[in-house]
């Protein structure tokens, strides 16, 4: 089996993770000082959000330079540190591909503004004449994922097309020189150490030829996704096996520890299971997100019917799981309590398949109010203050101490990167260290027993023990009995079937009785090596 199918990788979004040199700002340096909290946590890789030189009109998502590092961040030789660190302590180092779009600071976008029409520096992005008598409307009614118009237009008339913000410029992947520049930027990162790349809107690179209209409802039905079909194109799957086959033969640099099988997962916002599948084959992408897992409902019938569909679906590897990420809001505000987000987290670290967490995740953090003062993320701008967009979920962690910045950073409070709660200190990793109770042991154990006991096969379904209509879900796979009520009444366990022996709760139980919205785990068999527990996240 290798080592990505049922992996648990931490996402890092480096400006909110650690600062190390006082700014307010997480950096290079204070994510290597920090990697033992995920080793500990028990988790095998880390994905690290974009590092590289940007205006950060988009949260580093607008890159100004694919091969370099922000002067904020570090230097080149930080990120190096960085990467052995990883290696050190066991974890893979994934890093953020971003091929959609660039910074429109990027070299390439600043000569397309300078040269004329139909020249090749704008061949590389997707420069179109406008519609109307002079060229005044846009080429079509797209509309950008940010809310406004997917098109700019430019002084002397054309305009350019950007699904996300104005400062995005999108590029043309029709353009061989794209191409092959994006060939020496995986080559780079590679030869630097990385052990694979998320590649954002892996979906997205190639639009519809013709740019037809949309029309009416392109944002309403989450099936289609924002503009579907007109990206999703066939196209897309050529190129991911050219860099498939890049990851697969690409030799490994000097003093690399074997097996060096370098991973591809796609940032893949389709909800079509069968599509999504599409982007998984043997020679493709190794994962997908399953962004339907994400946003299902605390409901059984949903979450039974999307994990079936997701284990079920054609041509596809092992299946990920995540319940939170940069952009989503944190599941204990997303799905009402604290107690939902623990059960959520048992729930999906069972299921068989990789599982991704997200900073601060482990420490049952809720969506933080940012005041409107102080909101980056460009859908509060770009939505007419409607939107209040993602900062939320991006404040900086909390590791120690009664008040902001809590350990994060020696710089005053008002200077970091978001600002943070005054309310969180119990929700520190100082705080929660030894807590028996806390979310923070909850996954340490739940991580343990997990590598103790993995799936066999983790693209295998589970059995299910629970009906398609009951008000609970219980299911086993490989030893491990997962069950979780949510119902509004206390569920006995012993009634339904399961067989084993409770080590893991998401919350206290009452005899044989599991509160709602409560998770239960059960072991068939318990190694000697592995810890016991009582029922309540607890080691004897």
């Amino acid at each position: 089996m290798s080592w990505w199918q049922d992996a648990v990788c931490y996402e890092l979004y480096p400006r909110a993770f650690a600062d190390s040199d006082g700014d307010g700002t997480g950096d290079l340096a204070g994510a290597t000082a920090r990697l033992d909290h995920i080793a500990e946590l028990g988790a095998d890789a880390v994905w690290i959000t974009p590092f590289y030189p940007s205006p950060l009109a988009d949260g580093g998502y607008d890159i100004a330079d694919h091969t370099g590092v922000a002067a904020d961040l570090g230097t080149p030789e930080d990120f190096d540190e960085l990467t052995a660190r990883a290696h050190h302590l066991g974890l893979k180092l994934i890093v953020d591909l971003v091929p959609n779009h660039t910074s429109d600071q990027h070299p390439w976008f600043q000569e397309a503004l300078t040269a004329a029409p139909g020249s090749a520096a704008r061949d590389r992005y997707l420069f179109r004449p406008g519609r109307g008598p002079a060229g005044e409307l846009p080429p079509n009614d797209w509309q950008s994922a940010f809310g406004g118009p997917a098109w700019t237009r430019v002084p002397d008339g054309e305009w350019y097309c950007h699904l996300h913000a104005p400062e995005q410029p999108d590029l043309n992947w029709r353009s061989p020189e794209v191409r092959h520049a994006f060939t020496g930027i995986l080559t780079y990162w590679l030869d630097r150490g990385v052990d694979g790349f998320r590649v954002d809107v892996a979906h997205a690179l190639f639009k519809a030829e013709d740019f037809p209209d949309a029309g009416p409802g392109q944002h309403q039905d989450p099936l289609r996704n924002h503009l579907m079909p007109y990206y999703d194109q066939e196209e897309l799957h050529p190129l991911y096996r050219e860099w498939r086959a890049l990851l697969d033969t690409h030799p490994a640099p000097p003093g690399a520890v074997p097996p060096r099988e370098r991973v591809m997962v796609a940032e893949s916002a389709v909800f079509d299971p069968a599509r999504l599948a599409r982007y998984t084959r043997p020679d493709e992408m190794h994962q997908a997100f399953n962004f339907a897992f994400l946003e299902a409902a605390w409901e059984p019938g949903e979450l039974r019917r999307v994990i079936d569909a997701s284990l079920s679906a054609p041509g596809g590897g092992a299946v990920t799981w995540l319940l939170s990420s940069h952009d989503a809001v944190r599941p204990v505000t997303r799905l009402g309590c604290a107690g939902r987000a623990r059960a959520a987290a048992l729930l999906m670290l069972a299921l068989p398949g990789s599982a991704y967490l997200y900073q601060g995740e482990e420490l049952g953090l809720p969506q933080a109010h940012i005041p409107d003062d102080r909101i980056l993320d460009p859908l509060w701008e770009r939505s007419g203050h409607t939107d209040r967009g993602r900062d939320g979920s991006r404040v900086p962690l909390p590791w120690s101490g009664d008040h902001a910045p809590y350990g994060f950073t020696t710089a005053d409070p008002d200077r970091t990167w978001l600002p943070q709660p005054d309310d969180w200190a119990h929700h520190t990793v100082a705080a929660q260290e030894h807590d028996l109770d806390s979310t923070l042991t909850l996954y340490r154990r739940a991580l343990r027993l997990r590598r103790a006991h993995p799936a066999s096969d983790p693209t295998a379904p589970p059995h299910w023990y629970s009906a398609p209509h009951d008000p609970y879900l219980a299911f086993r796979r490989s030893g491990l009995t997962c069950v979780v009520n949510l119902a509004d009444q206390p569920l006995t366990w012993t009634t339904l079937g399961v067989t084993g022996r409770p080590v893991l709760a998401s919350g206290p139980l009452d005899g044989d009785a599991i509160p709602p919205d409560t998770a239960l785990w059960l072991l068939d068999t318990l190694d000697p090596q592995s810890p016991e527990g009582d029922g309540h996240g607890r080691a004897h």
